[in-house]
């Protein structure tokens, strides 16, 4: 009868086997420390619970920052001194790689920088003669304009004075050209002057019929043939009086309305001209 050996073992044998497979483990631990260590870029997530070991290792998206947990220690091992040494190998990687795309900036070995020592002086607005003769000007341009307003306004006041002192005929009555020209008695005579500042005979003829919507020519010569003759029998308050040289608004009754000479205003007048010409316009 052939014999053979048990391979049951005693009540202890258990614990025997249990200790001999702790030294794999260990390895095992050991292997994976080792291992996280040198991981850059990647997560790692250690976990032991009682007997068990669980290694995972777990690759990031293209696009996901590294990241590493620890959930606690294997064979009683910390190993988060490790996996730190691993982060910060990492953040080093991406410094160098963005530092290296970074653009330079080269500078020459013998670039000097040069710096400006003179002296800065300062002026002020009263001894800037510049500004000043600036700030003069524009007070004589206002001053100016000033005096101009005055001086219109003058002549405003004086001209409504004198076309109040002085009444329009009755022939003149219905003759709009009469009563804004009678508005402007002693407005002064401007030689070119064609507004209420100052006018000449010209320019006084053609502002008045202005204002009554005629447009006439700006020189005498010119307003000569704004319209057609008619005889002085035939004349109405309204109408043009020409002479060479001269131009004015008949007023009827033999009187006018001109602006005269240098010196003298708009004034209402007798005819002085021999022999005028009469021109109907409008």
């Amino acid at each position: 009868m052939d014999s053979y050996t048990s391979s049951a073992a005693p009540q202890g044998g258990r614990g025997r086997h249990r200790a001999a497979r702790r030294p794999v483990l260990a390895g095992v631990a050991q292997a994976a420390s080792g291992q996280l260590a040198a991981l850059t870029g990647r997560g790692a997530v250690v976990a032991a619970a009682g007997g068990g070991v669980l290694l995972s290792l777990v690759a990031p998206s293209a696009q996901a920052a590294p990241a590493t947990e620890i959930s606690t220690s294997l064979a009683g091992k910390s190993l988060q001194g490790e996996l730190n040494a691993a982060d910060l190998n990492a953040l080093a990687t991406q410094a160098k790689q963005s530092v290296s795309a970074s653009p330079v900036v080269t500078v020459a070995a013998d670039a000097t920088l040069t710096v400006e020592k003179a002296a800065v002086s300062v002026t002020s607005a009263a001894e800037n003669e510049d500004y000043q003769a600036e700030l003069a000007a524009e007070t004589e341009a206002e001053e100016a304009a000033a005096a101009a307003e005055a001086a219109a306004e003058a002549a405003a006041g004086i001209a409504a004075e004198a076309a109040a002192a002085v009444e329009i005929p009755a022939s003149a009555s219905g003759s709009a050209v009469v009563s804004v020209a009678m508005r402007y008695l002693g407005v002064p005579y401007v030689w070119g002057g064609s507004t209420p500042a100052g006018f000449d005979c010209s320019g006084f003829t053609s502002y008045v019929y202005g204002q009554v919507g005629i447009s006439l020519p700006r020189t005498s010569s010119e307003q000569r043939y704004a319209g057609p003759e008619v005889p002085w029998s035939e004349a109405q308050p309204g109408d043009l009086i020409w002479s060479p040289g001269h131009i004015a608004i008949y007023a009827g009754d033999g009187m006018q309305i001109e602006a005269p000479v240098p010196g003298k205003s708009v004034r209402y007048t007798s005819i002085w001209q021999s022999n005028p010409t009469f021109l109907r316009v409008g």
